[in-house]
C-alpha cells in the first residue's frame, strides 16, 4: 500500500480546492470568483476525486 500522501492525485484536488475557498474567503470583495463560480469549481473537483476514487478501487479488484 502506497502511503505517500503527496504523489496522491485525490490529495491534490482536493487541496486546490480548498485553496481556492480559502483565497476567496479572505479576499473577500475583492475575490477573483463569484459563489457560483467557487460552487462550480468546487463540484467538478468533488466529481474527479470521486472517479479517481472508482479507478483506484478498480484497478486494486483486478479489473481494467
Amino acid at each position: 500500500m502506497n502511503t505517500n500522501i503527496f504523489k496522491s492525485r485525490k490529495f491534490w484536488a482536493a487541496l486546490v480546492g480548498l485553496l481556492i475557498v480559502v483565497v476567496n474567503a479572505l479576499l473577500g470583495r475583492d475575490a477573483p470568483f463569484n459563489a457560483e463560480q467557487v460552487t462550480d469549481a468546487i463540484v467538478i473537483l468533488a466529481g474527479y476525486i470521486l472517479g479517481v476514487a472508482i479507478e483506484d478501487a478498480g484497478a486494486k479488484s483486478g479489473g481494467e
